[in-house]
């Protein structure tokens, strides 16, 4: 394969960097920016010919405008040559649109996956899907990397003592059986039950699960409005759990969220850095889990023609130790 080159366009600048960091380089130069009537402009400044590329973007807010300089830099990398052309999207937007609901809707997910194929991506790189079946969306290859272990090993740095995990709701029990394993086995296990009405907000229907006296962490693939996952740790409090966590990978953080965790009777709230958190938008119950060392590695394991299932292994064995 190639010169490995990365680029990044400007939903997630600051991780693209850390991840050419720990790979010994540097993020190659790109104007990603806007003419003057708004539409998007995107040069590569750089010779990509032969190369192995990979351009790291995020499909979060300002969804649409990020999703539009991805599909850009990707026709670029491909009609300039380059040998392989990488995906790396760290938030996959649009993930949540997987099915129609009602009548005359689109499935937007598979719209974008064909979108980015289109474009000229040879292969996506993308962590934590809301629907794992959006893998089958794609007919190029997808590696599907999970950031559980990274946040599990967050909370095992903690004093944590008769340990419950809570899926927030029946779809999400998987996600938690599995941050289960890693924190702690012999941890115990609930789950909320919720029903979403047609304006979205969750109702919450009851719980499955002895938390009475136990330390809870609620775990989720993202947290947008964040309604839920607070809905839940109130029930939780109400059933006698304490103290009260929560985790998710992606800070979607809705207008509203960050004032919502914060009033709550969440202790922390963990995600990751797949999303960049505006500093208006911080608060002190909220920490960040760097994803760059794993993203890092799958990309230098896909330059080399290495093993994915390898390096899932290699991460498994890595933070079960």
């Amino acid at each position: 394969m190639g010169k490995l080159l990365i680029f990044s366009g400007n939903s997630n600048p600051t991780l693209a960097e850390d991840i050419a960091r720990r790979l010994e380089m540097l993020v190659s130069k790109a104007i990603v920016g806007a003419f003057q009537d708004g539409e998007t402009r995107v040069r590569l400044e750089e010779s990509v010919r032969g190369a192995d590329v990979f351009i790291i973007q995020s499909v979060c807010p300002p969804v649409d405008h990020n999703l539009m300089e991805l599909l850009l830099m990707l026709d670029a990398a491909q009609r300039a040559s380059a040998e392989r052309v990488t995906a790396v999207i760290p938030y996959f937007g649009y993930a949540r649109q997987d099915r129609k609901r009602t009548g005359r809707e689109p499935i937007s997910a598979k719209l974008v996956a064909n979108l980015i194929a289109t474009a000229g991506a040879d292969r996506v790189l993308t962590m934590d899907l809301h629907s794992p079946a959006i893998e089958g969306f794609f007919d190029i290859p997808v590696d599907h990397l999970r950031a559980t272990p990274l946040l599990a090993d967050y909370f095992r740095g903690l004093p944590l003592s008769d340990l419950v995990v809570v899926s927030p709701d029946a779809g999400g029990v998987r996600r938690a059986n599995r941050f289960r394993h890693f924190v702690n086995s012999a941890a115990a296990l609930a789950v909320v039950f919720k029903e979403r009405h047609e304006h979205g907000e969750p109702e919450i229907l009851g719980l499955v699960g002895e938390v009475e006296g136990k330390t809870a962490v609620i775990v989720d693939d993202l947290i947008s409005t964040g309604e839920t996952i607070v809905k839940a740790a109130e029930l939780l409090a109400k059933r006698g759990a304490h103290p009260i966590y929560a985790c998710a990978v992606h800070p979607v953080l809705a207008p509203g969220a960050v004032e919502r965790l914060e009033e709550s009777v969440i202790e922390k709230v963990v995600v990751t850095d797949t999303i960049p958190i505006p500093r208006e938008k911080c608060c002190d119950k909220i920490e960040l889990v760097n994803m760059a060392p794993l993203l890092a590695k799958a990309i230098m394991y896909i330059n080399k023609g290495l093993s994915m299932t390898a390096l899932f292994k290699e991460v498994e064995a890595e933070w079960l130790a």
